[in-house]
């Protein structure tokens, strides 16, 4: 169907360089790829490393997407995968070890209603060292455990269930917030459309916000 779009959840991560800068350079990023178009950012988050406690603490955000669907979900995930990875070279991201520093992560969290299992092409391939990632799993097979990614997700889509989830993003928020403490993610910004970028929460001029997603049925096409 013409105009036919997939809603598309991203997870954005950085602790090296200036991490706020270089997120808000990644939704930027993002809104240039051919046949995407933005429809939420969510707040800027500080969140604590994960797996290799010695390095700087993160920044977070979670950007849905509305993306071509491709002749199948598969395809169509697959290409953009490879987009992600790309910008992640082009932002300098390095070889390093699982769960280490890094300059720019990009993860595709959900990709509408699809559930995935499918071989990762070479150029869709992770840089972490030693991460059995030879599938993408979509939904990604971490995100109902990682507060870092629910957080900002519950920020667009609060309500949506994802596939396999049985429960809303909402709920396992709240579930591992119970587990990390909530001082494990402090929002620190939230993004300004008019100036694309990050505007300090104390600083907050609703009126030319970001419109968040709402939650829906993920594909895109509202509720």
């Amino acid at each position: 169907m013409a105009g036919r779009r997939v809603r598309a959840y991203i997870g954005l991560g950085a602790n090296l360089g200036d991490p706020a800068a270089t997120l808000a350079d990644g939704v930027r990023a993002l809104a240039a790829l051919p046949g995407v178009r933005v429809r939420g950012v969510s707040r800027l988050y500080a969140t604590a490393p994960v797996g290799v406690i010695d390095q700087p603490e993160f920044r977070n955000a979670v950007v849905a997407l509305d993306v071509p669907p491709g002749p199948d979900p598969a395809t169509a995930a697959l290409a953009l995968l490879v987009a992600l990875k790309g910008l992640e070279r082009a932002f300098g991201r390095r070889d390093r070890e699982r769960w280490g520093p890094r300059e720019l992560d990009l993860d595709l969290l959900l990709f509408g209603r699809a559930r995935l299992a499918v071989e990762r092409p070479p150029a869709g391939l992770s840089l972490d060292r030693g991460k059995a990632d030879a599938l993408l799993v979509v939904p990604h097979r971490d995100a109902a455990g990682r507060l870092f990614v629910l957080a900002p997700l519950e920020d667009l889509a609060a309500g949506l269930v994802p596939p396999g989830w049985g429960h809303t993003v909402a709920w396992f928020r709240r579930r591992r917030e119970a587990i990390e403490g909530a001082s494990s993610v402090r929002p620190l910004a939230i993004w300004d459309a008019a100036r694309r970028g990050w505007v300090p929460i104390e600083e907050e001029r609703p009126s030319h916000l970001e419109q968040r997603g709402r939650p829906g049925d993920g594909t895109g096409r509202g509720p």
